[in-house]
């Protein structure tokens, strides 16, 4: 099992869509938001998805495919407030 930490980035016709929750019962992973900031017009959030690391990559395959921005390189330490 490994976790891997991820920023995901959702546009405003993304925002109210549960594409985390679907996300963790589509595939064999769990998710645990770390930190998150979500306002009328985009939304993100710091991820960590722990499982199998094919079904790692297929979760973000999908997120993308949906739509998602997603970040592999971000960390915490790369959010800026502001």
């Amino acid at each position: 099992m490994l976790e891997r930490r991820v920023k995901l980035t959702f546009l405003n016709d993304k925002i109210r869509e549960p594409l985390i929750y679907k996300m963790g019962h589509e595939f064999d992973v769990v998710t645990n938001i770390r930190m998150a900031d979500i306002t009328s017009d985009i939304g993100w959030v710091m991820l960590g998805l722990e499982g199998d690391p094919h079904e790692i990559d297929k979760a973000l395959a999908w997120a993308r495919a949906n739509g998602v921005q997603v970040d592999p390189d971000a960390t915490i330490g790369d959010i800026v407030e502001g």
